[in-house]
């Protein structure tokens, strides 16, 4: 008998030690390797969406009024402008994320106090 109170006493200390360094270990990436990828290219295609948004208005009014270069050059330089804002709140977006999912234990806390439980 006093070996199985020895196997028990381990196994245990087995799943103490176990549970110890779950809560020391990082936590692991949630996105798989092509994630870096997915979010350059969201970021271009906001990007190239607000120049062409910007330039399609700008030369639809151009050609509405007679006007070629002007509202074209303005409009376009506007929807550039939104795509680099776009990218950003999109980049400060995605940083959160990262910081979010690297403190353990905030992200359930904070979805707790906003859900109201």
């Amino acid at each position: 008998m006093p070996e199985r109170d020895d196997l028990d006493k381990l196994k245990t200390l087995e799943d103490r030690i176990a549970k110890v360094k779950a809560t020391l270990d990082p936590p692991r990436a949630a996105q798989d390797h092509h994630s870096m990828a997915q979010i350059g290219w969201r970021m271009v295609i906001e990007l190239v969406s607000g120049l062409g948004i910007g330039a399609a208005m700008g030369y639809g009014l151009d050609v509405l009024f007679g006007t070629l270069p002007i509202f074209l050059v303005v409009l376009t330089l506007l929807g550039f402008a939104a795509g680099v804002k776009t990218m950003m709140r999109s980049a400060r977006e995605i940083q959160g994320e990262k910081i979010e999912a690297a403190r353990p234990g905030v992200g359930a806390e904070q979805g707790d106090r906003d859900s109201g439980q």
